[in-house]
């Protein structure tokens, strides 16, 4: 397969203009995706059009990342029913490194022929004033051509700034700055990119008298039609900070099964044979969640690493389903995975040097129960244990001797209330 019969088959294709496909089997081209820095990571909604760079990567094809220094200070108005807030300058920064640190690891910016590069399209402007920019961008679109795109009909009665109309110039000229300078005759996106991506075409068009092309794909949902990507939480983040690696593991463990053909070929480096393997395996049985296993494990290792994969999935046997030989097993760094799952609480080591008794532990030290006689109840109904074994004895003592690595203490309140006590 080439990149276009690769990407229909995994069903990421959504609108292609009319040559596209005999360009690629041309030779080696050059395509980009652009990424504003409206965010301070990048989320798994943005691992769909990664996805598309990383495939042109694959065969043979040059992928550029472009950051938007400059139109991340603008906003851009596509699928947005209200005026953006603008981000502080300094945060913009920040979130345009965070977002460049992300896109690296995911493609080879040393292989050759085909490396992959990034660009900021702050450096595209950062020389022209606003005249420049009214008489070099402006003058070669018409407002017409503008006012036909969904992004702004879709605002007119809501409202449209300026500053968001403007959007599709900058996204244009982006296209056209890269057609000249990395010979990009190629730029890709979210299908509610058309109206954008097509404008940059239009520009190369008309100021340089050349042919170039788009792609979009289609945007993820989930079969209620909602967007795909949120949690309760909100954003599955790529940051390990905003979204932790147990969490992330979790986000792809539980998809839904009526997802997993769309959500492999989306995500997955797997062979279409190794798709297709493990499709039927999960429609023979889909109560043992090969197909949320595999992918669970492929993308945890990609976006953080096998190592935080490997410990996330001993946080999810313990807190599920592990006995203590689980729970000794665990690493401190382990430890402190669940220790963020879970409820936690602080003490002193020094309190449990001399000894502490288990309903002061759980009643006063902490707010495991709400009082003494509930700590009581919940002993004498075989509901309490430490470190995953039950606790018989309401003046069982508790002391360094529990500790697990020095530090820590699991406490358990009946099957579903798991607590981790921190001894500093």
């Amino acid at each position: 397969m080439n990149f276009i019969e690769e990407l229909r088959w995994r069903g990421l294709i959504q609108d292609t203009t009319p040559e596209l496909e005999e360009a690629i089997k041309e030779g080696m081209v050059t395509g980009y995706i652009g990424f504003d820095p409206t965010a301070p990571s990048l989320h798994i909604g943005n691992m769909v059009t990664i996805m598309l760079l990383v495939h042109l990567q694959r065969h043979g094809h040059r992928p550029i990342a472009l950051v938007g220094g400059a139109t991340g200070r603008i906003g851009d108005p596509s699928g947005k029913d209200a005026e953006r807030q603008l981000l502080p300058l300094e945060t913009i920064e920040k979130n345009l490194q965070t977002t460049g640190d992300q896109l690296r690891s995911f493609l080879d910016f040393d292989c050759g022929k085909n490396s992959a590069q990034m660009a900021n399209n702050y450096d595209f402007y950062k020389e022209m004033n606003v005249l420049e920019f009214m008489r070099d961008v402006g003058k070669h679109i018409s407002v017409n051509y503008m006012m036909a795109k969904d992004s702004v009909k879709n605002r007119l009665e809501s409202g449209l700034s300026y500053t968001e109309f403007s959007y599709q110039l900058i996204q244009g000229y982006d296209f056209k700055c890269l057609y000249e300078q990395h010979d990009c005759s190629l730029q890709m996106g979210g299908s509610d990119q058309w109206g954008n991506i097509t404008a940059g075409v239009e520009f190369i068009r008309r100021m340089l008298s050349k042919k170039a092309h788009a792609l979009t794909t289609p945007l993820l949902t989930k079969p209620d039609g909602k967007k795909y990507g949120k949690s309760e939480g909100g954003n599955v983040w790529l940051d390990a900070k905003l979204t932790s690696p147990y969490q992330f593991y979790q986000f792809w463990l539980g998809s839904d099964d009526n997802m997993m053909d769309r959500l492999l070929k989306t995500f997955s480096l797997k062979t279409k044979e190794e798709i297709e393997s493990l499709l039927a395996q999960h429609a023979e049985a889909p109560h043992e969640r090969a197909a949320q296993k595999a992918l669970a494990e492929e993308i945890t290792v990609r976006v953080h690493s096998r190592e935080a994969y490997e410990s996330a999935v001993r946080a999810s046997k313990l807190l599920f389903k592990g006995k203590r030989d689980a729970l000794m097993a665990l690493s401190e760094a382990d430890l402190e995975t669940v220790r963020n799952e879970v409820q936690s609480f602080s003490i002193a080591k020094s309190d449990l040097s001399a000894g502490l008794d288990i309903i002061s532990l759980i009643a006063d030290k902490t707010s495991i129960v709400a009082s003494k006689s509930e700590a009581q109840r919940a002993i004498k109904g075989n509901a309490v244990s430490v470190n995953k074994e039950k606790v018989t004895d309401k003046d069982l003592i508790i002391n360094t001797d529990h500790l697990l690595h020095d530090k820590y203490v699991m406490v358990e309140n009946g099957k579903k209330n798991k607590f981790i006590i921190v001894a500093e």
